[in-house]
């Protein structure tokens, strides 16, 4: 009896496996009774404590054997009561074998056997049945089906096999697979676990359709496989049509945390999230170079507690750098980024700094105190409307901010600095974009010149960063709509935040081993481009709505300095490919350090008098290719009229 343990679970498994037990002794009592009456039961009274010895000893060892007293009380389903069958059974064979050998089975009527069998599996099963019920309160969950949702999978992957295998496992599981969409076609026609592979992506209404024919019309489809796996096209397509079908839409979550799940004893699916529509590959890292780049070295972030800055500072964390240092102009960010990385990284070396890169005293003084060998700038101004009605500050933080930055890292003769740009920087149509394209140009010129790496990174719009469309249309929709769009034609680049910044990270290993594309640009691969009307619809589905009936989508006219389109090559810079994955990189034309030195300067003076005109002046020298939104907004206002 060791095995049972003196725990409180020993002691009610002890107690289950003593009432099989009696139960096992008064299966041959009531058995006797029923067959031969209370004048033939009185007529075995010498043999029957024999019998009954012999019968409890023999269900003693089998029921152990054949899973009787595997299952818990709680949960009994229709696998105890095929143990329980199978108990019997064993328990019955081997008492007749016993009985032969004993009394050659003289004066046993032959019925007698068959009744016991019966007699038994009631005396097992009743009280596990009743059990169940009292706990329950319903037959549904005996039968372990009725009660839970039906589910069509789709992706006949490991995924579906895991799921299906943990929602088999599982006595309280809540959805029940009745069937597989194979997203290749290859497996059409086979099953998995006993669950059949009904047809591809494209036979999706006529599956779910002979489904409800048969009674098991699923509810939810639940994706198997991780949705940048799927072809471009095949998440957003699969919203669309489960809003056709009247089916709320899941995901399974990543392999990893999946199998973790499966040992604790279940995994629930998790809702389409916005940037599983993306439809982006995975990139292959690598991750020796990106380790090499940071480990042991000292490190310093600004904007550290911006979307993409404190992005940036979680990824570092991860690679141990010797010590990382977070400068920041907001004490709250600060505060937030400097709580969690503490938290998560214990013992790494950690220097939290506000400060602001527009404070050219402030910033060499940090440098030459903390020494870092490896910089992300990463402080800027970015929302595009709001620097348009404050050029001379977008200026001051995105140009100005930028040299003070470069020219201390170039100081302390850090290996290399690593300047976050944006496609906006190419043919600006606002002050944000053209300060950006000046900060280039800067680091650029700086790079030329040999010594500390000055890596330049530009890319698109990250999704769930501050100021970005998916916050504003997650507020719209919690609050009813209408969803707000500038044009019905605009768009996009898009990727994830911690995608963006593994491609910086990338980037910047790629850069920081090839000295000889000094002067050049790295831009992240960004796909294929995404209008920001069809983002809002599938938002809208994803919060199980439908678009212009439940949530209005209203179009507002394009925001001061905003284009339809953004670029992240210019005509006169071609990308070519990279060995790094997600990578490219374009030369655009440089600019003498001096030349564009000086105009910062005079820039800066023009900063200082407060002279807006002078600033956008001399920004439009610097930028030539920089044209006002203007133009934009009046062909798109008159293409929406």
């Amino acid at each position: 009896m060791a095995r049972f343990g003196f725990n409180g679970k020993g002691r009610l498994r002890l107690l289950a496996y003593a009432h099989d037990l009696v139960m096992a002794g008064l299966s041959i009592v009531l058995t006797l009774y029923l067959r031969l009456g209370a004048e033939g039961l009185e007529a075995y009274r010498g043999d029957l404590p024999i019998a009954l010895a012999a019968f409890v000893g023999i269900v003693a060892v089998a029921g152990p054997l054949t899973g009787l007293n595997a299952g818990i009380w709680r949960y009994a389903s229709l696998r105890d009561a095929i143990a329980i069958c199978r108990t019997a059974t064993v328990a019955i064979l081997c008492f007749l074998l016993l009985m032969f050998l004993l009394t050659r089975l003289d004066g046993l009527p032959r019925s007698v056997p068959v009744i016991n069998w019966f007699v038994l599996i009631v005396l097992l099963g009743g009280p596990r049945l009743a059990y169940r019920l009292w706990k329950d309160g319903r037959l549904s969950s005996i039968l372990g089906v009725s009660d839970r949702i039906p589910v069509l999978l789709v992706g006949a992957s490991t995924g579906a096999d895991l799921f299906i295998r943990s929602m088999s496992m599982r006595q309280d599981a809540r959805y029940r697979p009745v069937g597989v969409i194979d997203d290749k076609g290859g497996r059409v026609g086979r099953e998995i676990q006993g669950v059949p592979v009904l047809g591809t992506i494209p036979d999706l209404p006529a599956v779910v359709q002979a489904l409800a024919e048969r009674g098991d019309g699923p509810q939810r489809l639940i994706l198997t496989k991780p949705p940048q796996h799927l072809a471009p096209g095949v998440v957003p397509g699969l919203v669309a049509k489960a809003e056709e079908l009247n089916l709320s839409i899941s995901r399974l979550p990543d392999l990893t945390d999946f199998h973790e799940g499966l040992q604790e004893g279940g995994v629930e699916p998790r809702p389409i999230a916005i940037e599983d529509l993306l439809g982006r590959p995975p990139v292959a890292l690598d991750r020796g170079a990106i380790g090499a780049l940071v480990r042991d070295r000292r490190v310093l972030v600004t904007g550290a507690g911006g979307s993409i800055g404190s992005e940036l500072v979680r990824q570092v964390a991860r690679l141990a750098p010797r010590q990382l240092v977070l400068v920041e102009n907001s004490e709250f960010n600060l505060y937030r980024i400097e709580m969690e990385i503490r938290e998560a990284h214990p013992g790494l070396a950690l220097r939290p700094l506000l400060a602001d890169v527009r404070d050219r005293g402030r910033i060499g003084r940090i440098f030459a105190e903390e020494k870092p060998e490896l910089v992300f700038h990463a402080a800027a101004l970015k929302h595009v409307p709001m620097v348009e009605g404050s050029p001379l500050e977008g200026l001051q933080t995105n140009v100005v901010g930028t040299r003070n930055v470069a020219d201390a890292a170039r100081e302390v003769a850090a290996a290399a600095m690593v300047f976050i740009s944006t496609d906006k920087a190419i043919n600006p149509t606002n002050v944000m974009g053209a300060s950006k394209r000046i900060a280039e140009s800067y680091c650029q010129a700086l790079d030329l010149q040999g010594g500390t790496r000055f890596i330049t990174v530009r890319f698109g719009n990250v999704l769930g960063s501050t100021g970005s469309v998916v916050p504003l249309f997650e507020r719209q929709l919690r609050s009813g709509g209408p969803i707000t769009v500038t044009h019905p034609d605009i768009t996009r680049y898009f990727m994830t935040i911690r995608e963006a910044v593994e491609l910086v990270l990338q980037a910047s290993a790629y850069g920081q081993g090839h000295g000889e594309q000094r002067g050049r640009i790295f831009v992240l691969d960004m796909g294929q481009p995404i209008k920001i009307v069809d983002l809002a619809r599938q938002m809208i589905r994803l919060a199980g709505l439908q678009p212009d009936k439940d949530v209005r989508i209203v179009f507002t006219g394009l925001r001061p300095g905003e284009k339809l389109y953004e670029e992240l090559f210019d005509s006169a810079e071609p990308p070519m490919a990279t060995d790094a994955e997600g990578v490219l990189v374009a030369a655009p034309r440089s600019v003498d350090l001096a030349i564009i030195g000086r105009g910062i300067d005079e820039l800066q003076a023009a900063i200082r008098a407060s002279d807006v005109a002078r600033g956008i002046g001399l920004m439009r020298h610097l930028v030539p290719e920089y044209r006002p939104a203007e133009h934009d907004a009046a062909q798109a206002a008159g293409a929406v009229s």
